[in-house]
């Protein structure tokens, strides 16, 4: 049965994390909520202080040095963090890599040279999945590697991809055989400086986040830098999607909860007419459906990471949580905004960036059309029950 009480080695950990936010995070907020990242002497101090609290790869397991406290855990540390309107805190680099699951299926030469590095903060990756016309759909993916005896010879385009400017190495997936879309994919791992690796162009959003564009031009690497098999690269690439679909929940929870708190504080004491908002009906049911909808996506949250912790299948869940928690974002965000009124829509506060922010999540890492197509092909093909959702 599924345990709805946070250990307390949990509680302490959420509570510690919350003062580290609150103390190094925030005051960092007012200066660099707008910029696409912050200087890398700030990170490496952020970074070097967690390490010092114990913060540091808290969801890596331990034989990577990493705090092993499961999926449950990971969820409660990232709803901290999300509470913060920096670009380095919305993705939590200054408490663990950015790593993602391809990279524990590398052999042991490959782990030592990349995995353990990146684990211990000396290196940096990204992942390249997405292309101009191709996202979710592996059958659309145009990138080849094509065999040339023990190498490869990679040749296409990557788009949106988050951190590729800083990265030291990329995991890219390309197309390596004809045939079926699941079977024809397979994931590279391609070190920064490689001839015919080029950083294209930036593409500035409507949130801060500046993802780029990964041009490979004949770029010839070794099959040693293959991960896995020939062939078998979209299984790794589900994945990275279906863990980092989850995350989008705590994220989503984090943010809307500090809209939330935002909204009730102020409708407590803004007076109009000769009475706080609190008293109009009107603010209440907004108040009141915030509240609900919060604790809807916190309960699908932390019931899809129980399932992760108990080795069960969560893809379904992933994308629920994905498609619910997003959405519920915007709302709560909106809500928040319309209770300020035109203070909402000012820079004195974060609901304009986390209304921004809040609206890219709907495309990222899976549309909320793809969530739903998803949920939908399981649900109708029989796949999965009306169960499904029970502890």
């Amino acid at each position: 049965m599924m345990d709805f009480e946070l250990a307390p080695e949990l509680r302490m950990l959420r509570d510690a994390v919350r003062r580290f936010v609150e103390r190094e995070l925030l005051p960092l907020e007012p200066r660099y909520a707008n910029e696409a990242d912050i200087p890398a002497e700030i990170r490496s101090r952020l970074q070097e202080k967690a390490k010092e609290l114990g913060f540091w790869a808290f969801d890596l397991p331990p034989e990577v040095g990493g705090g092993g406290i499961g999926a449950v855990g990971m969820c409660v540390v990232f709803e901290e963090l999300a509470k913060c309107n920096v670009p380095s805190f919305r993705a939590p680099t200054v408490l663990t890599p950015y790593l993602g699951p391809v990279l524990f299926h590398c052999n042991r030469e490959q782990k030592e040279k990349y995995l353990l590095p990146v684990a211990r903060g000396e290196k940096r990756t990204c992942f390249a999945l997405t292309e101009p016309g191709a996202g979710s759909d592996p059958a659309a993916m145009r990138t080849t590697a094509r065999a040339d005896g023990d190498h490869f010879i990679i040749n296409g385009a990557k788009v949106f991809i988050t951190g590729a400017d800083k990265a030291d190495f990329v995991q890219v997936f390309a197309r390596t055989m004809d045939g079926d879309r699941d079977l024809g994919i397979s994931c590279f791992l391609v070190d920064k400086g490689t001839p015919g690796l080029q950083l294209g162009q930036s593409f500035e959003l409507m949130s801060p986040d500046r993802p780029w564009e990964l041009l490979f031009d004949n770029v010839r690497v070794a099959a040693s830098q293959l991960v896995g098999e020939v062939g078998k690269g979209w299984d790794l690439a589900r994945e990275f999607l279906d863990m980092g679909r989850l995350i989008h929940g705590p994220k989503s929870i984090g943010r809307a909860q500090r809209a939330l708190d935002l909204a009730i504080a102020y409708a407590n004491t803004r007076h109009t007419f000769g009475q706080p908002l609190a008293k109009r009906q009107a603010i209440q049911w907004m108040i009141a459906d915030s509240l609900v909808e919060l604790h809807a996506a916190r309960s699908m949250v932390f019931h899809a990471a129980w399932k992760v912790d108990q080795g069960q299948d969560y893809h379904l869940e992933a994308s629920a949580v994905k498609l619910y928690a997003d959405e519920m974002l915007i709302r709560v965000v909106d809500r928040a905004i319309q209770i300020h009124g035109g203070l909402g829509l000012s820079r004195e506060l974060p609901l304009e960036l986390m209304y921004r922010d809040a609206r890219s999540r709907t495309i990222t890492e899976g549309s909320s059309e793809m969530q739903r197509m998803i949920i939908s092909a399981g649900a109708l093909s029989g796949r999965y029950g009306a169960n499904r959702f029970e502890a």
